[in-house]
């Protein structure tokens, strides 16, 4: 199975200081490039994340303060990133609620304007759970017939991440090889923000997606409850979630 692309796609994998998409960093970034003719390019990086790492979150990928000490911050190779994700789609395990969002924050603390809006991405996790309710290791003994060895690094969970959604389109006929549609399909829900605080409804409009406006028009909120922007600029809320708010703010004002 080869993938039909239009444009290289580059499986990720991050490995953090935690589970905050707010205020975690990552210690380590793996991507797997793709090119519409089969060629492939990978590169791991190991991150100085500029804070202590937590025990716990050590014992999950085995990487250690000391591991890191050396290590440039993501400042320092946040260029050298987005210019090998520069026009390409993205995909990763479980990317679209954690790995896309916690990079476009890095991104943004580090000053490096990456425009997304126009990428695709394919999240494998929800393909996964939508078809069989899984693990990544799972998913990869199930689809690959193999032990994922090595997981919770970020190299081998790229790489079995990879292989897991060729062996998806190799098993299922309805999932189409085609990167609009998985991503598509691997998207639960139409998000404004990454971080899905901020969601598209069925016609298209931005509606919040928690809280006690929920459901409700975030244009519409923001007139009638102008302080509500305030507080969510003021409140730990991602930086690309406060950025998409105050994008459809200066978009209705320049309306009136």
């Amino acid at each position: 199975m080869k993938l039909n692309l239009k444009n290289p796609i580059v499986f990720f994998d991050l490995e953090t200081t935690g589970t905050n998409i707010n205020s975690d960093r990552i210690v380590e970034i793996c991507y797997l490039k793709v090119y519409p003719n089969g060629n492939e390019e990978s590169k791991t990086m190991r991150i100085n994340p500029e804070m202590p790492i937590p025990a716990e979150a050590s014992a999950v990928h085995g990487i250690y303060d000391e591991d890191i000490a050396d290590c440039p911050t993501f400042k320092g190779v946040a260029r050298i990133i987005a210019n090998d994700i520069e026009g390409c789609d993205l995909a990763g395990f479980n990317s679209n609620r954690f790995d896309i969002p916690v990079l476009a924050e890095e991104f943004l603390r580090a000053g490096v304007d990456m425009d997304m809006s126009r990428r695709k991405f394919v999240d494998v996790q929800v393909i996964f759970h939508k078809m069989e309710q899984r693990t990544l290791s799972a998913a990869y003994k199930f689809y690959c017939g193999k032990d994922l060895e090595d997981a919770h690094t970020a190299e081998a969970d790229t790489r079995a991440t990879y292989e897991v959604l060729m062996s998806q389109l190799d098993r299922y006929d309805d999932l189409q090889n085609d990167i609009a549609f998985l991503a598509d399909y691997s998207c639960f829900n139409k998000n404004v923000d990454f971080a899905g605080r901020m969601v598209y409804d069925d016609n298209g409009v931005e509606v919040f997606n928690f809280g006690k406006y929920k459901g409700m028009s975030v244009s519409e909120i923001l007139k009638r409850d102008p302080g509500y922007y305030s507080w969510m600029l003021n409140s730990e809320f991602t930086l690309n979630t406060k950025a998409m708010l105050t994008k459809i703010r200066l978009r209705e004002m320049t309306q009136k």
